[in-house]
């Protein structure tokens, strides 16, 4: 039987909603912790998980790439934090572990499809987990032009892009 860890991003603290862990142990990264002005609720509610055992640990650059190569083809680079990197990054390294699962808990649905590309488990914490992958692109309001890659600016007119929906497909 694997050991299960819930990696935590920021969304599953801020929804003030109790964690429950079932005997996992629990573990986040250095930014998640940054996320919290102290004093306020929710950095109370970060110091009792930190004593009640939350790890913090940092992934590696490997695992930071690949998190980084994926959500560019899939266009949630984005819409994801150099923190939600963090945090997939986190369980793709935990994943590498024998007998070790991890899963994420966020409501964060661009997290949820980097982690389901990376075949990494998920579990929404407020809200229903997602059922299809997404897939971006970059569109053109100005003269419609799209692009598969991800581009801030239009090469063609100048005009600031929009992310499209692509495509959907079941999980």
């Amino acid at each position: 039987m694997k050991k299960k860890i819930f990696v935590i991003d920021t969304s599953a603290i801020l929804s003030g909603k109790p964690i429950s862990i079932d005997g996992a142990s629990l573990v986040t990264t250095p930014g998640v912790s940054d996320e919290f002005s102290p004093g306020g609720r929710d950095y109370r509610t970060f110091e009792l998980l930190k004593e009640i055992g939350l790890a913090i640990h940092m992934p590696s650059k490997e695992a930071i790439d690949i998190v980084k190569k994926t959500a560019q083809q899939s266009g949630d680079d984005r819409r994801l934090s150099v923190v939600d990197f963090e945090v997939v990054a986190l369980a793709l390294d935990i994943n590498k572990e024998p007998n070790i699962e991890a899963t994420i808990l966020t409501d964060d649905y661009s997290i949820q499809n980097i982690a389901s590309l990376l075949h990494i488990k998920f579990e929404g914490f407020m809200h229903k987990e997602i059922t299809k992958k997404f897939k971006w692109v970059s569109r053109c309001p100005g003269c419609g032009k799209q692009f598969n890659e991800i581009k801030k600016i239009c090469p063609i007119c100048g005009t600031l892009t929009n992310s499209s929906l692509l495509q959907k497909k079941d999980l």
